[in-house]
């Protein structure tokens, strides 16, 4: 009997270590980036940091890089209407 613990107990572990290594990536690629954390924290706008309160982080995000896409996008106009 004690023999099938020292067989199982690591292969339990080690199948268990895999798994979590397997979630743990994909939460790497949805995750929030320290560094969006940070460029957000300052430089967002009220209606930003309302989303945040209300919505959590996710949300507040995505409104912060919807003003900062548009703005990118009005000075590339801005360029080309000149150009």
């Amino acid at each position: 009997m004690a023999v099938w613990f020292v067989f199982a107990v690591p292969l339990v572990i080690m199948f268990f270590a895999l798994f979590m290594e397997r979630v743990e990536a994909r939460l790497r690629h949805v995750a929030v980036q320290e560094t969006d954390v940070e460029e957000f924290l300052e430089q967002a706008r009220p209606d930003e940091v309302r989303a945040l309160y209300g919505h959590g982080i996710g949300r507040a995000l995505e409104l912060f890089r919807l003003r900062r896409l548009g703005g990118r996008a009005a000075k590339l106009r801005g360029r080309r209407g000149r150009g």
